[in-house]
């Protein structure tokens, strides 16, 4: 397994604005290259066969315009669909609507990067209360899972064994390291220091139960 600190380091994260017609919206961007090519990081990201390897198990219609479902999660509608580029989709949760935009480039030498945008409209309060790790720390879990899979593709996770893990020594550290990540993000995106942190904090909280 893929130690803590090193996947911490191997992600990028920021945080911006977005005006839409709804309405301004945050953007949060993660990206991580992993030592693949970018056939294969295609068919891990959307294979129902793979995806449950690495994320969740999930159902449904998995080509440009069907529909999807993550087992206790998010579903939604697939907007495009360009392989091995990249695909829209949006994120569909708690009667919430927001999007995701996965894109993959050839970095050379057999590798490839990711980069997953999720797009959302945030209340000024719920923002304040949890910033961009709300979201962050989810997608932090996918692309370690996926790092892991990609690393060992024998290994298959079981979401059973998640919560459980979050409460461990291991997975506290993971998510303590993700949380600050997220918060110094949204401070080179503009939110202010101390506020950032607090909200790193309760999130961190939400996730581990502490």
């Amino acid at each position: 397994m893929i130690q803590i600190k090193q996947q911490i380091n191997d992600v990028r994260r920021t945080v911006g604005d977005r005006h839409l017609e709804a309405g301004e919206a945050k953007v949060a961007t993660i990206s991580q290259v992993y030592d693949t090519g970018i056939e294969d990081l295609w068919e891990a990201v959307t294979s129902a066969e793979r995806i449950p390897r690495w994320f969740l198990p999930i159902t449904g219609d998995l080509r440009e315009g069907g529909s999807y479902q993550l087992e206790g999660n998010a579903g939604g509608t697939i907007s495009r669909c360009e392989r091995p580029t990249g695909f829209a989709a949006t994120w569909e949760y708690n009667n919430e609507v927001s999007w995701i935009e996965v894109r993959l480039t050839r970095e050379g030498d057999g590798r490839t990067r990711l980069e997953l945008e999720h797009v959302a409209h945030v209340s000024a309060e719920i923002w304040e209360q949890y910033g961009p790790g709300a979201t962050g720390l989810g997608w932090e879990l996918g692309l370690w899972g996926l790092a892991n899979h990609l690393t060992d593709p024998a290994t298959a996770l079981d979401p059973k064994d998640g919560p459980a893990w979050m409460a461990s020594p291991e997975g506290k550290e993971f998510m303590r390291l993700g949380a600050d990540a997220w918060a110094e993000a949204a401070i080179a995106g503009g939110d202010a220091p101390e506020q950032a942190r607090a909200a790193a904090e309760r999130t961190y909280a939400a996730y581990t139960g502490s």
